[in-house]
């Protein structure tokens, strides 16, 4: 008598002789997804059980396998979140069932074993979609690579931390669900990308902004060790001090659990998990959006572990944005030299006479140049030339890189006037310059997406993102020099933004110090 499973595999091979689907064979069974443009595209498969109902703030469960063949054509909701990962961008149906991912692969054969590309995608995890246009992978799989984007847990429903958690768990850790989302779909890859003609033994993760954060955190994080052989982060990394982040330590992020619990009017965990899932997204629920120093999926903080080398030791792509926070800072144009020293500590805290210091602010015009600039290096340009350190400082292979070069944004455009700023790097690395069809792109905008498109994807393929046709990129040493700046061209220069960024890295020692 014929099995289920036997059935299903006839049915892939039938309609894989008939040209009428692409279907591959997964651990939980057959889906079905679409030719589009000469590739394979699968979208919304599941990785993970649906965190719903006792399944909330709690790891990853397996999928249920299903019958027949289950379509795979259609991009599955957003996790549960308020508002946009980034400017500009339409706002993604949501839903707590959210644990999906998607496939583009040029692949013909399952057994062709091409490299992978696992997309992680930022927006400060508290929003976020692997289905957002931007991130598509078509032009990076017809580069020979198979990409794919997939949705974790964002906000409170996917980083709350609460004693009555850590007590339920058999770890003994609550908080950092997300990443747990994470890991367990790259755990999936591990498992199924054959099916897909991946190589499970060729995956680079690759992420912007908390998107990056999270390379960083995977790389630090033992569940995650054996999952992934190379790594790219842009503009993002959590490497501070923790004496700045208290609210990381287990013990800090279970009392903000608490209060948050409090202010929904309710006392226990069972309380939360019957509440509806749209209470728990926006204001102060996101406010728990961070990762958890839990000693289960985190030990400790990604600085100490990589000044220890306990970090997974592969090659490293990585690099920020010349203006990273003309995007992100609000109101930047009411900055004014007099408040300047206040509204600065206002917004961050207490701060080191030093690091004030270290950006002039004597007129208006220098206050607003000052308030970019702390932005950019206290946010970002600091952690990326740390994270580029620590990792060639283990002997891995590093490239490092500065992003400079001023995309065509239009007048009137909720992007005019960012320049080289967060995010800005994405639409060509993605090489997705047509998605945006009515700018003005130039022969040096199509230049710098195709050289970078073509550095990332063979970093993916090799660790290396050299190649034929490529300007060489140096092996960054973890000196001054041998950082590739990307402009109007491209060319090897010194890290950018060196004395400002040495003026942190004082501070922050001497934090790390203090601890």
């Amino acid at each position: 008598m014929k099995t289920w499973m036997t059935g299903l595999c006839l049915a892939v091979a039938l309609g894989s002789a008939t040209g009428a689907a692409a279907d591959a064979v997964t651990e939980a069974g057959v889906v079905s997804g679409a030719r589009e443009g000469g590739l394979s595209v699968y979208k919304g498969i599941p990785f993970a059980a649906p965190p719903l109902g006792e399944l909330r703030w709690r790891e990853p469960q397996p999928v249920a396998p299903w019958r027949g063949v289950r379509p795979a054509r259609d991009f599955a909701p957003a996790c549960m979140q308020a508002g946009v990962s980034m400017p500009g961008e339409i706002p993604p149906k949501v839903s707590e069932d959210c644990l999906y991912l998607n496939v583009w692969t040029p692949a013909r054969r399952p057994t062709e074993r091409l490299p992978v590309l696992v997309w992680i995608y930022g927006g400060g995890f508290t929003n976020g979609s692997g289905a957002m246009p931007l991130y598509w992978g078509d032009q990076l799989a017809r580069r020979g690579v198979v990409v794919v984007t997939f949705n974790y847990r964002v906000g409170a429903l996917g980083f709350m931390a609460h004693p009555e958690l850590t007590l339920e768990s058999p770890h003994h850790a609550s908080g950092n669900y997300g990443l747990q989302d994470q890991v367990a779909a790259l755990q999936w890859v591990r498992r199924n990308i054959q099916a897909f003609g991946g190589d499970p033994g060729r995956v680079a993760i690759a992420g912007q902004s908390a998107g990056a954060a999270s390379v960083s955190l995977l790389m630090a994080s033992p569940l995650a060790k054996g999952l992934f052989q190379h790594a790219i982060g842009e503009s993002g990394g959590v490497f501070e001090p923790l004496g700045l982040a208290p609210q990381y330590r287990l013990a800090h992020a279970q009392d903000d659990g608490v209060a948050l619990a409090r202010s929904l009017g309710v006392d226990t965990v069972a309380q939360l998990r019957a509440l509806p899932a749209e209470r728990l997204v926006g204001g102060k629920a996101d406010e728990l959006a961070h990762p958890v120093i839990d000693d289960y999926v985190l030990t400790a903080g990604p600085y100490e572990v990589f000044a220890h080398q306990g970090q997974s030791l592969v090659p490293l792509l990585v690099g920020s944005n010349a203006d990273e926070a003309r995007s992100l800072a609000t109101h930047v144009g009411e900055t004014r030299a007099a408040s300047y020293d206040a509204d600065t500590r206002k917004r961050w805290g207490p701060l080191p006479a030093a690091l004030i210091d270290a950006y002039p602010h004597a007129t208006d015009d220098q206050a607003r140049a000052a308030r970019l600039g702390f932005e950019r290096d206290l946010r970002f340009g600091w952690d990326d030339w740390a994270w580029a350190r620590l990792q060639a400082a283990a002997g891995a292979p590093v490239y490092y890189y500065h992003f400079a070069h001023a995309p065509p944004f239009p007048p009137g455009s909720v992007y005019a006037g960012w320049g080289p700023s967060h995010f800005s790097e994405l639409w060509y690395v993605f090489d997705h310059l047509d998605q945006e069809p009515t700018w003005r792109w130039t022969a040096s905008d199509r230049r710098v997406a195709r050289l970078m498109a073509g550095y990332w994807t063979n970093f993916v393929k090799t660790g290396d993102p050299n190649g034929p046709g490529l300007p060489t990129w140096p092996r960054y040493q973890g000196g001054d020099a041998d950082v590739l700046h990307f402009g109007d061209d491209v060319a090897v220069g010194g890290v950018a933004n060196l004395d400002k960024l040495k003026v942190f890295d004082g501070v922050y020692a001497q934090l790390r110090g203090a601890h």
